[in-house]
């Protein structure tokens, strides 16, 4: 069985494009999985993870919205989605260097 721990990490990280470039934290990750997914079994379930953790951001800041309007909790709620957009790739990235499994918060199953 290959070791196949730095496309994981490489993966987990580039959820972090949206941060630098504004676009490409769902759709790099996307490509990578799709494309790699049948060669390797953490592949595919790190890939759904990180899937379903970028659809469940957008999900997310579309919430936000309009809960603008109540006392701007939807502006409290864009900072705690950011904070989470950059913390967890680089948490589960570090976890995935070391072997171990990575969790995702607030991230709902679109994917199974």
């Amino acid at each position: 069985m290959k070791d196949d721990r730095p496309l994981l990490v490489v993966t987990h990280l580039s959820q972090l494009l949206t941060v630098l470039t504004g676009f490409g934290g769902l759709i790099v990750p996307l490509v990578i999985w799709l494309s790699k997914r049948n060669e390797s079994y953490q592949l595919d379930e790190h890939g759904k993870n990180i899937i379903n953790f970028q659809l469940s951001l957008i999900v997310n800041c579309i919430i936000c919205v309009p809960l603008i309007l109540f006392f701007g909790l939807g502006i409290l709620g864009f900072i705690v989605l950011g904070i989470v957009s950059v913390v967890f790739p680089i948490i589960n990235a570090i976890k995935t260097s070391h072997g171990e499994n990575p969790t995702y918060p607030l991230s709902f199953n679109f994917i199974h």
